[in-house]
């Protein structure tokens, strides 16, 4: 068995005699094990039992020497040195606000990473009143969700000079809006998936050799209906709306799935709320240099009566968009291995997606028609309610309600 299948079979095996093993015999049968397991049985076992190496290595020594009766003494139920975050309630919080303005994310992975050392943070930490080691971070980390990550080489080109400021700017304002109570979203469009019979990336359990049975091919063809989801994901509440759409994916679609959230999701959320935060990417249908963006985010702030600010993320990182590894991922993960045969079938998975962190996502079909190629005149751009903000007006503006 692999070292996964046999840290479950351990942790199994662990739930029956548990209750018939105190502190010695524990680590005891623990060292047994790792020692019947051979190469790796120690870390595995540490994983199964929540015990240290070494006191796994001390159990090693009991077998070894049994007359010397190494670590003879046991202690009552409870006792030992307590873990951190037991005894210190605030250090988990405060190491992730450390992280946000510089966590990355993997969107098709639940994992996430940074790229701030442990040396590092546990600097910071001691400077803001803890007591930590940076060995102790990285157990730390690992209760985040985070780990240690090497590069993958997939992109070309240079990053743009003001890449991280322009994330540590978005940061700060989302922290602003969070404090005086106003929503925040953020933005994008799924890439579109054929409907029918075809084959979805991806396995599911199921009977042996009852496989479900797909089209063999799935070549491009303008006639195959195709779903275009458009997410808007609430930062702030972990909860999201999607709008499957039947028709392209223009600006037009991309606001008018922002006024369905709105009216459906959030004004019941925010009913005290003056204006709406927007991080999106640069490109696609709400890109920064779209007028037909501005123009449509401009006749929601007059229907709303609302101020929108808009930042986008700079050129080559819509991956950091927090919709993609936040509700894009997992809906990737709830609908692997099963053919999108109807835009039902996408709505209810979409729909049903779940996790452990809380997230609901409500899903809905715009069967709306939206044209492609709309031009906007520059008479008709003058008259939008545009400030531009002072740091890189092309990526960060307000729109203004008319009055």
């Amino acid at each position: 068995m692999n070292n996964t299948e046999a840290i479950k079979y351990f942790t199994k095996k662990l739930k029956f005699v548990a209750p018939h093993l105190n502190e010695k015999t524990l680590r005891i049968w623990a060292a047994t094990e790792a020692k019947m397991f051979g190469y790796g049985g120690v870390t595995i076992l540490s994983k199964a039992s929540k015990l240290s190496r070494s006191t796994i290595y001390l159990g090693l020594k009991d077998l070894k020497f049994p007359q010397r009766n190494y670590g003879e003494r046991i202690r009552r139920l409870g006792g030992g040195r307590k873990k951190i975050t037991e005894t210190d309630e605030a250090i988990l919080g405060d190491l992730e606000s450390l992280l946000e303005p510089a966590t990355r994310g993997d969107p098709e992975s639940i994992l996430l990473w940074t790229c701030k050392s442990t040396r590092q943070l546990a600097k910071e930490l001691n400077r803001n009143g803890h007591r930590v080691s940076d060995r102790k971070i990285c157990d730390l980390l690992s209760d985040l969700g985070y780990s240690l990550q090497a590069n993958r080489k997939t992109q070309e080109g240079i990053s743009h000079p003001d890449r991280n400021e322009q994330f540590l700017y978005i940061y700060k304002n989302v922290k602003i809006f969070q404090k005086s109570g106003q929503p925040i979203i953020s933005v994008d469009t799924k890439k579109k998936e054929i409907i029918g019979n075809y084959k979805n990336n991806g396995h599911e359990w199921s009977k042996k050799h009852t496989p479900v049975d797909v089209k063999s091919h799935d070549f491009p063809d303008p006639k195959v209906s195709k779903a275009s989801p458009y997410g808007v994901y609430d930062i702030s509440r972990n909860e999201g709306w999607v709008s499957v759409g039947v028709s392209h994916d223009t600006a037009q679609f991309a606001v008018s799935t922002i006024k369905r959230w709105w009216v459906k999701m959030g004004k019941k959320r925010y009913p005290y709320a003056k204006k709406i935060y927007i991080t999106a990417d640069c490109g696609g249908s709400n890109s920064r240099r779209s007028r037909l963006w501005k123009m449509e985010l401009q006749k929601l702030a007059d229907q709303i009566k609302m101020d929108i600010q808009v930042s986008h993320f700079p050129p080559g990182t819509s991956k950091w968009n927090k919709i993609e590894h936040k509700m894009f991922s997992f809906i990737s993960i709830n609908w692997r291995g099963k053919p999108l045969t109807t835009y039902n079938v996408v709505v209810n998975l979409i729909g049903n997606t779940k996790t452990e962190s809380g997230l609901q996502i409500r899903a809905e079909m715009d069967t709306n028609k939206y044209e492609k190629g709309i031009k906007i005149s520059d008479e008709d751009f003058q008259k939008i309610n545009l400030k531009k903000c002072k740091f890189h007006g092309e990526w960060n503006y307000v729109i203004r309600a008319r009055k």
